[in-house]
C-alpha cells in the first residue's frame, strides 16, 4: 500500500448545479474540497467523483478501500425527495460505512450520512441559513469530541442550506447547534464505519462566499435577504473587497466578520482533526 494518503472527494452537485456555479465565477464544490484537503495534508492524492451524474462510475467493495478517507461536499440537491441523482449517493454512503473508510463532509454530506444510517432530514421551517452561521455552540458531547480539539466552544462559520437534519440515526451524536439549525454538526457510527459531518462549510473563503451569493442573487432577493438586486451586488462587492484587503476593518465591522471566518487555521480545525484522529490512524492500522 502506498505511503501517500489517498482521498476520494464526492461532489454532490448535479452537472447543472456545477455549471451554474462556474457561470457565476464560483469554484465547483469538488475542486474546493480538493484544494482544502491538499492544504491540510500536503502531498496527499485527491480524486474527485460526481455521483449525481448518470454515467458516474461509483467504486464498490474493495475499490472503496483503496482510499484512506472519503470527503463529501455540499450540494443544491435535496436528500428528502426521491431523485435518481440522490439515491446512488445514499447507497455509496452506506457502502463507505460498510468498508470502514473514515468519511467527512459539509452540509449535504452530513445529511447524506444521516439518511444513509437511518436518520431523517427535512426543509428547515425557519427558512434558508445563508452567508454566516452565527453562534454555533458545541454540545457537551462536542466539547469532548476529537473533531473539535482546539476549537472554540462558540464560533461563526460559512453556511448555505435550506434543509436540516431532524432525526439522528442510531449511532448518531449531535456535536454542535445554533438557534437557526438544531444540528450543526454530527458524528455517525454505522456498521463499523465512522462519519464526521458539518452543516457549515470550512472549505469556503470570502471570495467563494461572494461568488456563491452572486450565483444566488435572484433567489436571495426573492427570499428577502436583500431588498433589491443592487443591494445583493453591493454585498457581493463588500465580500470581495474584504477578501482582497483584509485590513478593511470598516467592512469586517459592518458585516460582523472576525477571525472565525478569516483565519484559515481556525476555520479548518475540524478537517485537520479528522485527518489526524481518523484518517492517519486508520491508514496505519491497514498497512
Amino acid at each position: 500500500m502506498s505511503n501517500k494518503v489517498r482521498f476520494l472527494v464526492l461532489d454532490g452537485y448535479s452537472k447543472e448545479g456545477r455549471d451554474d456555479l462556474e457561470a457565476g465565477g464560483a469554484s465547483t464544490a469538488g475542486v474546493l474540497y480538493k484544494k482544502m484537503l491538499k492544504r491540510c495534508l500536503p502531498g496527499s492524492e485527491v480524486d474527485i467523483l460526481y455521483p449525481g451524474d448518470p454515467d458516474a462510475s461509483i467504486p464498490k467493495g474493495t475499490a472503496i478501500e483503496q482510499y484512506d478517507g472519503i470527503a463529501w461536499t455540499g450540494s443544491s440537491l435535496t436528500v428528502h425527495q426521491p431523485d435518481p441523482k440522490v439515491t446512488p449517493q445514499i447507497e455509496f454512503a452506506r457502502a463507505a460505512f460498510d468498508a470502514g473508510v473514515p468519511s467527512f463532509g459539509s452540509c449535504w454530506a452530513a445529511q447524506i450520512a444521516v439518511v444513509a444510517a437511518g436518520g431523517l432530514c427535512a426543509v428547515n421551517p425557519k427558512g434558508r441559513e445563508m452567508g454566516i452561521a452565527r453562534k454555533i455552540e458545541l454540545t457537551p458531547a462536542g466539547r469532548a469530541h476529537p473533531m473539535y480539539f482546539g476549537k472554540r466552544s462558540v464560533f461563526d462559520a460559512y453556511i448555505s442550506h435550506d434543509d436540516e437534519i431532524t432525526h439522528l440515526p442510531p449511532g448518531g451524536v449531535m456535536l454542535a447547534s445554533n438557534t437557526w439549525t438544531h444540528v450543526q454538526s454530527v458524528a455517525v457510527t454505522h456498521n463499523g464505519g465512522v462519519f464526521w459531518g458539518l452543516q457549515y462549510h470550512p472549505e469556503y473563503d470570502l471570495h467563494e462566499l461572494a461568488r456563491l451569493c452572486y450565483c444566488r442573487k435572484q433567489k436571495l432577493t426573492d427570499k428577502g435577504f436583500f431588498r433589491s438586486m443592487d443591494d445583493a451586488q453591493a454585498f457581493v462587492d463588500q465580500l470581495e473587497t474584504l477578501f482582497e484587503d483584509p485590513a478593511r476593518t470598516d467592512i469586517s465591522w459592518l458585516l460582523g466578520i472576525d477571525e472565525d471566518i478569516t483565519n484559515e487555521d481556525l476555520r479548518r480545525v475540524e478537517v485537520r482533526n479528522w485527518i489526524d484522529q481518523l484518517v492517519l490512524p486508520t491508514k496505519a492500522k491497514r498497512q
